[in-house]
């Protein structure tokens, strides 16, 4: 059973929105409630926000989580490591390269002491210290151009692994089920793709290239030191192991503290896009000075999470350049002594110092990269949670571009049952009914009947739990997807538009349909006039989600796209709803006239919609009541009659 958790109550509530996104509601409820009062505890617990599970567990095990899907859980599955592995593996051979000339730069300057010591020894002979000094020179120049070259080989490589994690995780986002993107927030969605993929960059320079290099670096400095005097390189090892194994206990809170920053970021947006879904509502209600304070309070949260972060990576900084100063110190006191009996050269001295100080690049590297490290983890981690979530299996390569048969398609419901897996009573409970092929069918009901959930199940946005549902003869469920949507087309009471073109809203379905054909389905849907008052005629933007345009302007839009789709399935949920009397006259001919080339299954109130169908079927309580044409229903059922003469008939009044 596919269900959707986490959002509120009414998918079947006011205005029949059952079934569809609950975009306005879901994003950010938890941030504000009811009066402007700020829950900071929707801030604090963010994972549980933006993947819908308590405590923050892993979204590999949803509870909308549909039938057949693997079940996982915070254990489950590969380790972050391993996935952040996974995603630099195809650009193994550019970072072998770049650090490579990254080590080699690097490696130049660890004879730099050496040639200091040389040159302190000419100076102290007498000697002419050229040969020294060239050699310093040449090292610094050319360990500087291959330090540069590795460097940008590993920023580009870097922007590669952001661009290929990007892609596949839209990608994913587009294919996800409908009940696991109920469950999530388009502000933490956003985060993810934008915030979380970046940080992929940063791990990958400094957190796996540069620890790599570090390491080999530090090594290095070590085998100099050894080289120059073991019993300094004794007292050196003895602090700045001590100091170090301090600093590993820090690494764990470094890397909790990066997760919930990253997540309060995500609440943040989730938070502000909520607003934004409804920034009208919000000027109208005059909420605005708590809406602001409801977004405030999540930024101050994601500001405490990443001044948290701050506070501890400051602390592991400091902690090892002491480690530095403090060898620094025993290395001078020792040392000292060892030159005043004549142990030890005070070049040899010179030069052991200076390597000790060459130490804090290797050492801040590997410090630097192990905090990059964490942050990748956790970045790694919130974007396996999307790629993990249930999904609708890709397309086969040419399958929506297949020829559609133009044959009307019958559909039929047998004792269908469905309930959306949380707390409310199942939406059908045994539905059948049969939709002919051809002709107009439509569904009535009081709010919260079932009715858009029907339209719902035939999308496959959601499985049915039991019973049949076949199309054209066939169950369902063996229709492949693209087949099933692309013989489909499906107009929502809400009319969505997308930011955009006049033109690029009305071809959205259909992208490759004719100039002709576009002409005409303005025509039909009476939008000439719009066209020829905007600038710039089709080419007009129409703002976001259509805010230069009308409801009832919105509507039209969505007909004429689903007209230009050419279904053999018309799926209309209200669409006269926000129409003036002339344009829904001129709609209900249009659809008549479709019904005579193929199925319209319409969800109406208006009574005008209603009494022209061929069939009308009324659904009650997730049961289907009755069927029948309108004159026998308002003979013979006193449901359709109420209908009838309230709420159907509430325009004539």
């Amino acid at each position: 059973m596919s269900a959707v958790a986490g959002t509120k109550e009414a998918h079947e509530g006011e205005g029949e929105g059952e079934g569809r996104g609950t975009e306005e509601r879901s994003a950010g409820e938890s941030v504000v409630q009811a009066g402007g009062q700020v829950v900071e505890q929707a801030a604090g617990q963010a994972a549980e926000q933006v993947t819908g599970l308590p405590g923050g567990q892993s979204a590999r095990k949803p509870s909308g989580q549909a039938a057949g899907e693997p079940e996982g859980g915070p254990g489950a599955g590969p380790s972050p490591l391993r996935l952040l592995l996974s995603r630099v593996r195809p650009h193994r051979g550019v970072l072998v390269r770049a650090g490579l000339l990254s080590l080699a730069g690097s490696g130049a300057g660890l004879a730099m002491p050496l040639m200091a010591k040389h040159a302190v020894d000419a100076f102290a002979a007498d000697r002419s210290p050229a040969g020294p000094l060239v050699a310093l020179t040449a090292l610094v120049l050319v360990g500087a151009c291959l330090s540069a070259y590795g460097r940008y080989l590993m920023s580009r490589t870097g922007e590669g692994v952001v661009l290929r994690a990007r892609d596949r995780l839209v990608g994913r986002i587009m294919r996800l089920k409908v009940p696991a993107v109920d469950r999530l927030t388009p502000g933490d969605l956003q985060s993810r793709v934008t915030s979380d993929t970046t940080l992929l960059r940063t791990v990958l320079s400094s957190g796996l290239v540069e620890s790599f290099n570090s390491v080999l670096m530090l090594l290095g400095t070590i085998g100099f030191m050894a080289y120059m005097d073991l019993t300094l390189l004794g007292v050196t090892l003895v602090v700045i192991v001590g100091i170090g194994a301090v600093t590993s206990l820090l690494m764990p809170r470094i890397q909790r503290a990066q997760l919930r920053a990253q997540e309060s970021v995500g609440a943040m947006g989730a938070a502000l896009d909520r607003v934004l879904q409804a920034f009208r509502t919000v000027k109208a209600s005059g909420a605005e000075e708590r809406e602001t304070a409801a977004v405030a309070a999540a930024a101050r949260h994601a500001h405490d999470r990443g001044v948290s972060v701050a506070r501890w990576s400051s602390v592991s900084d400091v902690t090892m350049a002491m480690s530095i100063q403090l060898a620094f110190l025993a290395v001078l006191g020792v040392g000292g002594a060892r030159v005043a009996s004549g142990s030890l050269e005070i070049s040899s001295l010179i030069a052991f110092l200076l390597y000790l100080f060459y130490l804090m690049g290797p050492i801040g590297g590997l410090v630097e990269g192990w905090t990059g490290l964490q942050s990748g983890l956790a970045a790694v981690r919130r974007i396996d949670e999307v790629e993990s979530l249930p999904g609708e299996p890709a397309a086969e390569p040419g399958a929506v571009r297949q020829e559609i048969p133009a044959t009307p398609l019958g559909v039929t419901f047998r004792d269908v049952t469905f309930g959306y897996g949380d707390e409310r009573a199942p939406a059908h409970k045994g539905v059948t009914f049969d939709v002919p092929t051809g002709g107009l069918v439509a569904l009535v009901g009081p709010s919260g009947a079932g009715k858009s959930t029907v339209f719902s199940l035939l999308e496959r946005f959601y499985d049915h739990d039991s019973g049949t549902i076949t199309v054209d003869g066939r169950d369902i469920r063996d229709w492949p997807l693209a087949e099933l949507r692309g013989s489909l087309a499906y107009v929502e009471q809400d009319a969505p538009v997308l930011a955009g073109t006049l033109r690029e809203n009305l071809v959205f379905a259909a992208p490759d349909a004719e100039e002709r054909a576009l002409t005409e389905a303005v025509s039909r849907t009476r939008l000439d006039t719009l066209v020829d008052r905007l600038p710039e005629g089709l080419d007009t933007a129409v703002g976001h989600r259509g805010v230069t345009l009308s409801g009832g302007e919105r509507q039209r839009i969505a007909i004429a796209r689903a007209l230009l789709r050419r279904p053999r399935l018309l799926l209309l949920d209200e669409v006269t709803s926000q129409l003036d009397a002339v344009n829904e006259q001129a709609l209900r001919d249009v659809i008549l006239e479709l019904a005579e080339q193929t199925t319209v299954l319409v969800i109406a109130h208006r009574l005008s919609t209603v009494r022209h169908a061929d069939r009308i079927v009324v659904l009650e309580d997730g049961r289907v009541r009755t069927a029948g044409t309108h004159e026998e229903l308002i003979a013979g059922d006193d449901l359709y009659r109420e209908l009838a003469t309230t709420q159907l008939a509430a325009d004539a009044r």
